[in-house]
């Protein structure tokens, strides 16, 4: 796995967390303290009052994906280049 720390990583928003951070993507430079999704998110809710808006539930409301593949929480986003976050998708 590559360190990701130092480097930059997309960050891209869907739906209504999109809405709420104010934008669709960001490049940004991940802590040394990020190590998963998890991580990832508890960061994101630090981040300013429109990310503590968005990511304030935690894993249990918004979803993700690196690389284009849906993931779990505790997934490691070490080797990463994107990271999506999205609402839990439901049928109707």
């Amino acid at each position: 796995m590559t360190d990701k720390a130092g480097q930059p990583v997309k960050l891209r928003y869907f739906a209504w967390v999109r809405e709420k951070v104010g934008r669709g993507e960001e490049d940004v430079t991940l802590p040394a303290t990020v190590v998963s999704v998890a991580d990832l998110i508890a960061w994101q809710s630090t981040r300013g009052p429109e990310y503590a808006e968005a990511f304030s539930a935690g894993q249990r409301v918004v979803r993700a994906a690196i690389d284009q593949r849906h993931v779990k929480p505790d997934a490691h986003v070490a080797s990463a280049r994107e990271i999506a976050f999205f609402p839990p998708v439901t049928g109707g």
